[in-house]
Parts: C-alpha cells; structure tokens; sequence
C-alpha cells in the first residue's frame, strides 16, 4: 500500500497532463522535479504533508499538498492562467487512488509574486485533499 500523498501525486500528475486547457498553456510540462533549463513555463509537484486524524473504525486523514507554477513572460498574466486552470482541473476532482480512497481535494488558495531574480513570475496553488485508507 503506498502513502495518500504518493497516490495522490501520481493521479494529479496524470489528470494534469491530460487537461485541455493546461496542455495549452504549458503542454506537457508537468514536473516533479524540472529538468536542468526547462522550458518556460511548467508546473511542479510540490510539497506535502499527511496529519491523521483518525476516528473510531476509520483511518485517514488530510494531504496539504502545494503545487507551483513557473513562467518567464512578461507580468502575471499568464503564470495566474496556469494557476487557475491547475484549480480548475483539481477542484473537487473524483480522482482514484490504488489503495487509498480519496474523499475529496479542495482548492485552498493561490498566492502569485515574483521570484528573486527579478524576471520569474512564480504561482503557489495549495490543496487540501481527505482521504481514507483501507482498514485491515
């Protein structure tokens, strides 16, 4: 059995890079980690974090998961596109997981600014799915 938030990544990853309005707007992009001088712009997996929270004959819990997306045009227009369409896709997603059951994924909130170096336009797109795992 693998962990809620392995399972989870694999089914975003999927849905993501099957999604007809991202394809458009990063093609197939869709990182884990991104290759050394990727293509602007692209999206990556980020971090995550399970907190069970158990009850009486039910294990499960939460999966915070943060995701990013990256471009190099000129403003926010086209990084707050990416970011509303990885909302869009994910938002209350019947996605399926192996072993684990995927209660449902939420759309947090998005917090877009610039990097560092002055010429990246950087979006933090947060979720918080409820999952169940299989009892014994």
């Amino acid at each position: 059995m693998a962990s809620p938030d392995l399972e989870l990544q694999g089914s975003i990853v999927a849905r993501l890079k099957a999604d007809a309005t991202l394809s458009v707007l990063i093609s197939s992009r869709v990182y884990d980690q991104p290759p050394e001088g990727a293509t602007f712009p692209y999206f990556t997996i980020g971090e995550a974090q399970f907190l069970r929270d158990d009850a009486t004959c039910v294990s499960g819990g939460q999966v915070y998961l943060t995701m990013h997306a990256w471009s190099r045009a000129v403003g926010f227009l086209e990084v707050k596109r990416i970011a509303d369409a990885v909302a869009e896709s994910l938002h209350l997603a019947p996605l399926t997981l192996a072993t684990n059951h995927l209660i449902s994924v939420n759309h947090r909130q998005t917090r877009v600014f610039r990097d560092a170096d002055g010429l990246t336009s950087h979006a933090v797109i947060e979720f918080v799915a409820y999952v169940e795992k299989p009892t014994a």
